[in-house]
């Protein structure tokens, strides 16, 4: 590769201009040689050839249409696709494994921003302030009478799915008192102990949580992995909270649970997504909805631009990807 490789934006306009601000850009800049006024939106745009014929990499994002093999004859030079967002299933393709092009992902810089969601919505299930924050207009102050028994202390925490997510979530509630199980089924007993947390089944893990948290891939052995039976086995008052992928959780199932009043779900995504208008889960005073936000939002997309740089960064000095992706690897990710 030249001493100043050539770069590409291929992705949405509002991820180029939500992922690389000014400051973002110049580091950009700074390392390799690209046109910030071209953005590459759709293979089939005008003068597309002539701009991929020369790129030594590709800056992705959301947007990114797939990199097939037509589209990877246009980039002869290509060594590396840097994606500033977290899944590259959209738009990683079997063709760039095989000829060996060098793929990063931000997910390690998104998942920040999903944790700490996950956190705020864990101690809001905890404390049932949605509920109650719900209920406060029609049974008004509820006094010491009609106080429900809230709080986090001495809670047990459900984690589905030892991703960089679900560890970063174990890492934020460890200074809680909270009881964390874990449901991995590639994390071992020893690597559990290491984590600070205590592994059990799936279905263990829906008995005996009061808050179940899921975060796990979407993989055809995750399908309705949150089924009826488990949805039943879930404590009274317990939660279910995903920000995972919709179809882990059996919508209509989790309709009929929440229904009874029995538990409660917080879902920042959902099976279908988006949600038609008028859906029960709208209606239901115990589940609260979320337009798959818990991700980089607003300033906060920076962070992912910042990271796709540190990764061209890394791969130009020959140190290894920090976020790299593996076709092995892919099949586990979100």
């Amino acid at each position: 590769m030249p001493t100043r490789p050539r770069g590409v934006f291929v992705m949405s306009p509002y991820a180029r201009r939500m992922a690389f601000p000014p400051s973002v850009t110049r580091r950009l800049e700074n390392l390799v040689d690209i046109d910030t006024s071209t953005l590459v939106t759709d293979f089939e745009q005008p003068g597309v050839e002539s701009v991929l014929r020369d790129a030594d990499l590709l800056v992705t994002g959301w947007g990114c249409p797939p990199l097939d093999d037509h589209i990877l004859d246009l980039t002869p030079r290509l060594r590396l696709i840097a994606h500033s967002a977290g899944s590259v299933k959209h738009h990683i393709t079997d063709a760039v494994w095989r000829r060996g092009i060098a793929v990063s992902s931000a997910a390690e810089a998104n998942a920040e921003p999903v944790a700490e969601y996950t956190r705020a919505m864990i101690l809001l299930a905890c404390k049932r302030v949605l509920a109650q924050a719900r209920e406060y207009p029609s049974r008004g102050w509820p006094g010491e009478a009609h106080r429900v028994d809230a709080g986090y202390v001495e809670r047990t925490i459900g984690v589905i799915g030892a991703s960089r997510i679900g560890r970063r979530v174990i890492e934020l509630l460890r200074p809680w008192r909270v009881r964390i199980l874990l449901a991995d089924p590639y994390v071992t007993p020893e690597q559990a102990t290491e984590l600070g947390v205590e592994s059990v089944s799936v279905d263990d893990l829906c008995r005996q949580s009061d808050v179940v948290t899921v975060h796990a891939p979407e993989l055809p052995e995750t399908h309705h992995l949150i089924n009826d039976a488990r949805l039943a086995a879930m404590p009274d008052s317990a939660v279910l909270i995903n920000t995972a992928r919709g179809s882990l959780v059996d919508t209509e199932a989790l309709v009929r649970h929440c229904e009874t009043g029995r538990i409660s779900a917080v879902l920042d995504v959902t099976d279908p997504e988006p949600l038609p208008t008028g859906h029960r889960l709208f209606e239901l005073p115990n589940v609260t909805v979320t337009p798959h936000l818990a991700g980089a939002q607003g300033t906060e997309i920076a962070l992912l631009g910042d990271y796709a740089v540190d990764e061209i960064e890394r791969y130009l000095a020959g140190s290894p990807l920090r976020g790299g992706v593996t076709a092995d690897g892919l099949a586990r990710m979100a």
